[in-house]
Formats: structure tokens, sequence, C-alpha cells
């Protein structure tokens, strides 16, 4: 097995950065892009997953590491709960 020498090989990597992406998307997509506060909540949870799994990693320690994901798994969370309450609004 390869030994994976940067974040951005990690495939739990690349699916926050696409999380990322969808984030954004519905900005230019939605009401999203008339509720800022929402916009910036969602922006900066799904951005702080990919943050921590980039800086576990960096840590060079398996402990560290771990922890980071678990923060990771905390914003993802977070961002579920943000996108939630913008499904809400689109009824509105």
């Amino acid at each position: 097995m390869a030994t994976i020498k940067q974040f951005e090989d990690l495939e739990i990597c690349q699916k926050a950065r696409e999380i990322c992406k969808i984030v954004y998307k519905a900005k230019q997509n939605t009401n999203l892009k008339n509720d800022f506060k929402l916009y910036n909540q969602l922006n900066g949870s799904s951005g702080s997953i990919m943050d921590n799994i980039a800086e576990g990693f960096e840590r060079n320690g398996n402990r560290e590491f771990i922890q980071f994901l678990s923060i990771a798994k905390a914003s993802c969370g977070e961002t579920r709960s943000q996108y939630y309450i913008e499904l809400l609004t689109v009824d509105i």
C-alpha cells in the first residue's frame, strides 16, 4: 500500500472539498445568496472540515490526526445542521 504524503491525496479531504464546492454552488443557485449570515456559517463550517483534516495530517502523529478528524466530524455535523436550516428557508 502506498504511503500518502500530502493531505490532498486523502479521499476524505477530497470529499470535504466537494462539500465546500456544494456550499458555494448553493449560494449562487438558491436564496442563500441573500442570507449572508447563514452562508458565512455554512462556508465557515464546511471549510473547517477540510482545514481540520489538513491540520491533523500535517501534525505527523496518529493521535493528533485522530483528534483533528474528530473535530472535522463535528464540523460536518455543524454543516449538516446549517444546511437543514437553509432547506427550511427554501419553502418560505
